[in-house]
């Protein structure tokens, strides 16, 4: 419901002010002349603003706004990648166990979530698809993580995303909605009044759309699907924050490198858990043929986003090095592509 806006100020009361005498003619002819200046100004600076992004323009800030969550502690006893996976001869784990795996070898959730935090919890719902096409992430590996930031004390848990298809069939045909509203979280589709433009300065993406909803929180989890892209070639960790954004998002598509290293700079989240139960291998992001998938039961965690897409690249034969994005975000200080550099453990 929108706010009410506020009342205009009442008029001072006394004789009226000089501004408020009849003008003559050639005042009247003057002042039309400056309104209709003013007006075409107006449509100018509304049609450039429009054109950065979508609806919400108009409240676009002047300071440049970086989201960054992550832990101040860098934890030299603990691993900075964590990759949990069936183990010879072990029966097919659950994602549950997987994800516990991967955060436990991380440090453990407590690292990650203090007593009365607000989580926000932003996996890929994009696609009108169910879990067995391995376009959104796994409801199981949504529905761990929603559970470990409860038992770590969390005092709010928020699953949200910004959907490309319809966000309600998206939510539903997922299995996230059902998942997380079912262990407590509250569930959150993207709506026009959720939208805030924000001031990125990005060689892309200066001023855009924000879905406020994914960065007002004291913690910030990504919880990306592994998969194949048409354009990007690989997609997971950072290109999963597209669904951050408002307005016209495909126009993006011209410089994707550039606008998903914008958006990694942007948002610096406390840690990614990425699903790679089973993955897309091809013909993504959408997939939607069960033959272009291939289960690989793995869950990996870390801090930094960039090892992460670097690893995860190699799960569908990607090379780090056909990835423009990830070298942008290594040279800008985001992470590291040498993910081999990192302490790896893998559970």
């Amino acid at each position: 419901m929108a706010e009410k806006p506020p009342a205009n100020d009442e008029p001072a009361s006394g004789p009226p002010s000089p501004m408020f005498e009849r003008p003559g003619r050639r005042e009247i002819v003057k002042r039309i002349g400056m309104s209709a200046a003013v007006l075409a100004g107006s449509a100018v600076v509304g049609k450039a603003l429009w054109d950065q992004g979508g609806f919400g323009a108009s409240t676009s800030s002047a300071a440049r706004q970086v989201r960054d969550y992550r832990l101040k502690d860098r934890a030299p006893d603990h691993a900075e990648l964590a990759i949990a996976k069936q183990r010879d001869g072990e029966p097919e784990p659950s994602a549950e166990q997987l994800v516990r795996r991967a955060i436990e070898a991380m440090g453990g959730i407590k690292r990650f979530v203090s007593r009365g935090d607000v989580v926000v919890i932003k996996p890929n719902i994009g696609w009108d698809r169910m879990p067995i096409h391995a376009a959104n992430t796994n409801p199981d590996v949504v529905g761990a993580v929603v559970q470990l930031a409860f038992e770590a004390g969390a005092k709010k848990v928020v699953v949200a995303d910004g959907s490309c298809n319809d966000p309600n069939r998206c939510f539903q045909r997922s299995g996230i909605w059902r998942k997380a509203y079912s262990l407590g979280a509250e569930v959150v589709l993207p709506a026009e009044h959720r939208f805030r433009t924000t001031r990125m300065k990005g060689e892309i993406l200066d001023e855009w759309p924000i879905f406020t909803t994914l960065v007002d929180a004291d913690k910030v989890i990504n919880v990306p699907v592994a998969k194949h892209h048409n354009l990007a070639k690989y997609t997971a960790a950072m290109k999963n924050w597209y669904g951050v954004l408002g307005g016209r998002r495909n126009r993006l598509h011209q410089n994707i490198d550039v606008s998903i290293a914008d958006l990694a700079t942007f948002m610096r989240p406390t840690l990614v858990v990425v699903d790679a139960m089973r993955v897309l291998m091809r013909n993504g992001p959408q997939g939607g043929n069960i033959d272009d998938t291939k289960v690989m039961n793995t869950v990996f965690a870390t801090v930094d986003q960039v090892a992460a897409d670097a690893y995860g690249a190699t799960l569908i034969g990607q090379h780090r090095d056909n990835l423009p994005y990830l070298k942008m975000g290594h040279e800008r200080g985001l992470g590291t592509m040498y993910w081999e550099n990192l302490k790896v453990r893998e559970v």
